[in-house]
């Protein structure tokens, strides 16, 4: 803790707008760093073959090298027309790892194949670890229901958020407001049961 009232959260990623996400979910009183600020820490690869397993493959590497606490997060898109697919893969479905435009047009096209079975059902999922000294000692998973649109729309957020509308909805994850996109997320949903944890 950096002060009676702050907690340190070490989050394992160098994704930027992940981090800011994680930042802008969580109550002020968590200090969030991330391993932009930790340029010796190693990138992790995700070997596992589902998001939990990979958020505990980065928590657990993260957390053997850092001191505190460190939180780890897997997530992506699971398209039920697809099998499930992209999945464990989504943020490199088109080959290179984050590359967003590649993905979502490698998503657009995969569908546009499938002919008429729209709506196309889908649901973001997030996996999160918590772990210290190397050893897991958390997890959570959130999830959000939508479909899936074949006209992508939106400036905000990023990865599938143009394409994905959550359930109830008409607007794509891009096109809600940073604040409602937060308050309806698969992280949101993951962080609010961390937070819960944290709290006991």
């Amino acid at each position: 803790m950096t002060a009676p009232d702050k907690i340190t959260l070490i989050v394992a990623t160098r994704n930027a707008h992940k981090a800011a996400e994680i930042a802008a979910i969580l109550p002020p009183r968590y200090e969030v760093r991330t391993l932009a600020d930790y340029p010796e820490a190693p990138e992790v690869e995700e070997t596992g073959s589902t998001f939990a397993a990979n958020a505990e493959l980065k928590a657990c590497a993260i957390s053997a090298l850092l001191p505190g606490l460190v939180l780890a997060d897997d997530s992506g898109l699971c398209v039920d027309a697809l099998g499930g697919y992209p999945g464990v893969l989504s943020a490199r479905y088109a080959g290179v790892h984050g590359n967003d435009a590649a993905n979502n047009a490698k998503l657009l096209r995969e569908l546009s194949h499938l002919g008429s079975t729209q709506p196309f059902t889908a649901r973001f999922m997030c996996a999160m670890c918590v772990a210290e000294g190397g050893r897991r000692i958390a997890e959570f998973v959130g999830s959000v229901e939508g479909t899936i649109t074949l006209s992508p729309r939106g400036e905000h957020g990023f990865g599938y958020d143009p394409l994905f509308v959550p359930q109830g909805g008409s607007l794509t994850m891009a096109e809600l407001p940073a604040e409602r996109k937060n308050a309806i997320s698969h992280r949101s949903d993951a962080l609010r049961r961390f937070c819960e944890w944290a709290e006991q």
